[in-house]
């Protein structure tokens, strides 16, 4: 009997996986230098940032796809490290 547990670690597993790449991608995209974990908190942030902007402000939807997934979370993660630029600008 299959409780679902290995699917939700599977599901965290490949969303650690995709925040990783993202936050690596959006990195370079913005040439910036962090390290491992700050990509992983970029690339989860840049998820719910580039969810938001994707499925509540544009209403599109890219399904569960994980390439889509790791599309929008770069472009929220390009969003986040633009944003944080600013601000560090402006201090």
């Amino acid at each position: 009997m299959d409780t679902g547990g290995d699917n939700m670690a599977i599901g965290w597993l490949l969303w650690i996986i995709v925040g990783i790449a993202a936050g690596f991608l959006a990195e370079k995209i913005m040439r910036s230098n962090q390290g491992l974990i700050m990509n992983l908190i970029t690339g989860l942030v840049g998820a719910v940032i580039g969810g938001f902007l994707f499925q509540n402000l544009l209403h599109l939807d890219l399904g569960p796809n994980w390439l889509n997934a790791l599309v929008f979370a770069t472009i929220g993660a390009v969003i986040l490290l633009f944003v944080l630029r600013l601000v560090k600008r402006g201090t």
